[in-house]
């Protein structure tokens, strides 16, 4: 069941397969799902501010940030390909997970960094996903851009990695019907092409299954450039540990966005 949900419209990969399961299971009368016992904590990889010649132009194109179109224009598109991954657009408004949020607050970063939930409300933002439409089981991507007016990308920056710091030992993601534990966040490794960047973070969410038996695993880069954020969540339904957010999807998105930057 999980793996039919994995690919739906609302939501991708083990969050988004969870989310639709224990609705459908609600509507059905089969009563609300309990408490998953994941886990996972907190860890950090962050770069010192690149010298701003480096960002794209576009990045600072104004005081309020790049509009939908201008982002609409630097994102993956539907069916374009990044080595073995197909880009797709979100049927609805994006994955369930942008609503979900963290116990403690402070973690919020880490869970989502949707306006309606981590308090930075962006200018405008555009979604896409990538999967391996041969392989239920591979790697799915939430790529997300944002804009944010005045210094907003660099606040959300610093909660991110002040969330990567203090939120170490573990906290709870909170979804509509369960509660997700972490376990561990470490340091992942930052794409080659962070330095281009004005600000990079990168992480490795540990996770514990809804038994408390298996560990699983999440991926999270987010780069800024001027005004503009990218963020890629990467997620898989098996339970090995995939290295990290797949290089060749960020590549193909680092370098379209430089293209329409200018």
């Amino acid at each position: 069941m999980f793996e039919l949900f994995a690919r739906g419209d609302g939501g991708t990969g083990r969050r988004g397969a969870l989310a639709a399961a224990c609705a459908v299971a609600v509507l059905a009368g089969a009563g609300g799902c309990g408490e998953d016992g994941s886990g996972g904590g907190d860890g950090r990889a962050a770069k010192s501010p690149a010298p701003a010649a480096t960002a794209p132009s576009a990045g600072a194109a104004s005081s309020g940030g790049l509009t939908e179109a201008q982002l609409t224009e630097a994102i993956l598109g539907e069916g374009e390909k990044a080595g073995v991954h197909t880009v797709s657009e979100y049927v609805l408004d994006g994955p369930h997970s942008d609503m979900y949020t963290a116990d403690p607050a402070v973690c919020q970063p880490l869970v989502s960094l949707a306006g309606d939930v981590s308090g930075h409300e962006p200018t405008a933002q555009v979604q896409r996903k990538t999967d391996i439409l041969e392989d239920m089981r591979g790697v799915t991507v939430d790529v997300t851009l944002r804009s944010y007016p005045g210094d907003g990308a660099a606040e959300v920056m610093r909660a991110l990695g002040k969330a990567g710091t203090e939120c170490a030992g573990g906290f709870t993601e909170e979804r509509a019907l369960v509660r997700a534990g972490y376990e561990k966040t470490e340091p992942a490794a930052l794409p080659p092409f962070a330095d281009e960047a004005d600000e990079a973070e990168a992480y490795r969410f540990t996770i514990r299954d809804v038994k408390d038996e298996l560990k699983l695993y999440e991926y999270l880069t987010v780069l800024r450039s001027g005004s503009t954020t990218l963020a890629f969540r990467a997620e898989s339904l098996g339970t090995e540990d995939f290295g990290g957010v797949p290089q060749e999807v960020m590549d193909a998105q680092w370098k379209k966005f430089r293209a329409a930057a200018g």
